[in-house]
């Protein structure tokens, strides 16, 4: 039994030595594999981070996209719109005097479309009066009211917002 003995004691230290060494090549495996899951998992977490800041950032860019070419389109537009003009005196006779009165007429135009009907206004005239200048105070379609393309709309001089009060 001895015999027995020296023979299959190696074979027992070399199988106990296989199973203890599998043991510590399973738990390095285990802390190799553990790491690289915790890189992967930054490397995740990063990618997330820098595609969500890109995102963001495109939504940002795509929306100043979007309101810049609404902008030049409606400028654009607005560009293409004409004002036709035309006026006239009109005098109206009674038994002992005749009045004067200038009668101005607008319309829009969108390139040759017409997009509103004449718009007609009535102003009595005194005698010496600046026919000129008071078409100009009538206007109803004036440029700095109808084009924004100078990026800011102008306000009406006092005189001219007077005079269209007093004409509504």
């Amino acid at each position: 039994m001895d015999a027995l003995l020296w023979i299959m004691l190696p074979g027992f230290t070399a199988v106990a030595a296989g199973v203890l060494a599998w043991f510590i090549m399973q738990s390095r495996m285990e802390v190799a594999l553990a790491q690289q899951r915790e890189q992967l998992a930054e490397s995740r977490g990063a990618l997330d981070a820098e595609r969500k800041a890109l995102e963001s950032s495109l939504d940002t860019a795509l929306q100043a996209v979007e309101a810049t070419a609404k902008r030049e389109a409606l400028e654009n537009f607005l560009g293409e719109l004409r004002v036709e003009q035309r006026h006239y005196t009109r005098e109206n006779r009674l038994l002992t005097h005749s009045k004067k009165s200038l009668v101005l007429q607008e319309r829009m135009f969108f390139r040759g479309i017409p997009l509103s009907d004449w718009i007609e206004h009535e102003v009595m005239l005194e005698d010496g009066a600046d026919v000129g200048r008071l078409v100009q105070d009538m206007t109803i379609f004036d440029k700095s009211v109808v084009s924004i393309s100078d990026g800011q709309q102008q306000r009406l001089p006092e005189p001219a917002r007077n005079n269209r009060k007093a004409l509504a």
